[in-house]
């Protein structure tokens, strides 16, 4: 890698899976606007995120990390950000009451829109038109004129994303994310779920605790801690012209931030030597995740570190492993070893979604529940043989009532997907799959901290 860089230094690296487009004006009249809008999150905000990242790394927090695979602008309304928002805090408080650690809450939202697409056109029929890339460069309907890459849709995927920002802070910060509300988080179809009864239980628990607490003299509503919570958003920072423009110089410290978002990762398909994503993430501030699968050798691993965080700062850099149920075992320790070896200080986290996609008989894409418990289980496997630190879960889901992953408590069956299919890209978990794997989560994480009870004693 050079070792000048600015925000746009990146285009003299080869990269892979960005759109063309035809028209260069519009997309250089695009990016200007961009440019000239306010930031979407702050360099102070991205540095917080940081230092509760640099927690994770030391084991003392957990990473809970998940939304949608890829936002769109039909699905935009104030509700699904609220459901999705509600079962990332159930999901947070069966995690952190087991564990009796703090969780990172960092949603996949305001801004997660532009996905990789393994080819870059798609057939129906005798007709051939280009893959749809993601609402902010062009449309899923399967005509000529959707399929065109328009540089507008940046400009609309910014002013949702800041949309959708606003809600989040709203809910974050203005008592909808009170303790005292728990009860309130259960979505009405999880009534269906045995596991809302667990969560039910755990909701009852808090209560009493909170109610000691008062008698004590301590109010939930006085405490900032117990009265809102922090939440950070992140994408994968895929669509290098939206990235560059949305790129500032902190006037405090002189860095350059991407203000997209607090966080931005590099997908498995884009973290090659000499890529241009890899170009751009390493000139940022903001925390970075690389996204880790088979065909990543350990070497090659440790000069992706030398680069992104050369100074090998606490928090910057979260190593999210995505290798399928069947390969996480073997796959894992030797990346892990080789990081270990080195010293890098990373957060190590598990996405179980991206390596165990199947076609299921009716045709739709599907990823089965028990191999995502398997990939889940496997990650914390390999960390406990290893003695390091499995830091945090990274999942595409929802708080809609969709049928896309087939299992589950509530089984979800290969006839039953065409029910709810709701997805512009992937299978998501629903709200009873994410909080039934937020339940095994805990379970692994209070035995995690069972064991560091016992060598303490």
């Amino acid at each position: 890698m050079s070792k000048a860089w600015t925000p746009d230094s990146w285009s003299g690296f080869e990269a892979r899976h960005l759109p063309s487009y035809d028209d260069g004006a519009a997309l250089e009249r695009a990016t200007a606007t961009l440019a000239n809008f306010p930031p979407l999150v702050f360099a102070g905000e991205a540095r917080a995120l940081k230092s509760d990242l640099a927690e994770v790394a030391d084991g003392r927090a957990f990473l809970l990390q998940g939304g949608d695979c890829a936002e769109s602008f039909a699905e935009f309304h104030p509700n699904n950000i609220r459901d999705t928002f509600r079962v990332l805090l159930q999901m947070a408080v069966v995690m952190t009451f087991a564990g009796k650690r703090p969780v990172v809450k960092v949603g996949r939202m305001a801004g997660q829109f532009a996905k990789p697409r393994s080819a870059p056109t798609e057939t129906q029929g005798e007709i051939t038109l280009p893959s749809y890339l993601g609402d902010n460069i062009n449309g899923i309907e399967f005509d000529a004129a959707a399929r065109r890459n328009d540089p507008e849709r940046m400009v609309r995927a910014y002013s949702q994303a800041a949309a959708t920002l606003n809600l989040l802070r709203a809910f974050a910060g203005g008592g909808y994310a009170n303790l005292r509300q728990v009860h309130q988080w259960t979505l009405d179809f999880m009534g269906r779920s045995p596991w809302a009864d667990k969560f039910s239980d755990v909701a009852d628990r808090i209560g009493e605790a909170l109610d000691f607490m008062k008698a004590c003299g301590i109010d939930a509503e006085t405490l900032p801690q117990l009265k809102g919570t922090s939440f950070y958003t992140s994408h994968e920072a895929l669509l290098l012209p939206y990235e560059q423009a949305m790129t500032r110089r902190d006037s405090l410290t002189g860095d350059w931030y991407d203000t997209s978002a607090h966080m931005v990762w590099i997908g498995d398909r884009t973290r090659f030597v000499g890529s241009a994503h890899v170009e751009f993430a390493r000139g940022i501030g903001n925390p970075l995740g690389v996204k880790c699968g088979p065909s990543l050798a350990p070497d090659e691993l440790l000069r992706l570190l030398d680069t992104l965080n050369p100074g090998r700062e606490p928090g910057r850099i979260t190593l999210i492993a995505r290798f399928g149920h069947d390969k996480v075992e073997a796959g894992l320790p030797p990346l892990l070893r080789a990081v270990t070896r080195e010293g890098h200080p990373v957060v190590w986290s598990c996405d179980p979604m991206h390596g165990n996609v199947v076609k299921a008989e009716s045709g739709y894409k599907t990823r089965p529940f028990d191999r995502i418990l398997r990939e889940v289980k496997g990650f914390f496997a390999v960390h406990r043989a290893e003695g390091t630190h499995a830091g945090g879960i990274h999942v595409e889901m929802t708080g809609q009532d969709v049928t896309e992953c087939v299992g589950g408590a509530v089984a979800i069956t290969d006839e039953g997907l065409r029910d709810r299919y709701h997805t512009h890209c992937d299978p998501r978990l629903n709200a009873a799959q994410a909080l039934e794997l937020a339940f095994l989560i805990a379970e692994m994480l209070n035995r995690e901290a069972a064991e560091r009870r016992r060598d303490a004693a």
